[in-house]
């Protein structure tokens, strides 16, 4: 790609990253592309759907979060590692209003721009659970499915103004309902 074209995609993954974060992942693509100082079919140039601009923007985060199970796998014992990661999840997922219901309908649909990415970042999860269970720390009866779930239920929480202020109680409330100990 060329210098100027990676300089025009950077930026359209700044504005989008910025009105996404405050709008959701449903913001206008005409409104992000308004934003840039762009026309809509330059943005679409670049990104031909919201699930491709979506990918290329949340790719990085979820290389960073599927690095981080990783990197617990080896670390800490198990309860905690499953914890901290699912507790790094949920942050980040509310960072983006609406990217958990786009997550779960990609994970079903193996054409989704999305699709790899959150089939791997389930997976990472589930090593930490399985991880957790080996060792006697989490319940047996759930799996990454169910994880990821959570997650989403965890960071819908956030989203909510009303219950906003006891979503960290209530991941404190989840997280121990999934531990044994």
């Amino acid at each position: 790609m060329r210098a100027d074209a990676r300089k025009n995609r950077d930026h359209l993954l700044a504005v989008a990253g910025t009105v996404i974060a405050e709008q959701g992942v449903d913001a206008s693509l005409r409104d992000i592309a308004r934003k840039a100082g762009v026309g809509l079919a330059t943005l679409l140039r670049h990104f031909p759907t919201r699930e491709a601009l979506l990918e290329a923007l949340l790719h990085t985060s979820f290389a960073e979060l599927t690095a981080r199970a990783g990197e617990l796998e080896t670390s800490g014992s198990p309860e905690d590692a499953l914890v901290s990661w699912l507790r790094d999840c949920v942050a980040w997922t509310t960072e983006y209003r609406g990217v958990t219901v786009l997550m779960a309908a990609a994970i079903e649909d193996t054409e989704s721009a999305l699709h790899a990415s959150c089939v791997t970042l389930r997976a990472a999860g589930t090593r930490l659970l399985t991880r957790a269970q080996d060792a006697g720390m989490a319940r047996t009866d759930i799996d990454g499915t169910d994880l990821f779930a959570l997650i989403a239920a965890l960071a819908w929480l956030g989203d909510q103004p009303s219950l906003a202020p006891r979503a960290d109680h209530l991941f404190d409330v989840v997280a121990s309902a999934i531990l044994t100990k």
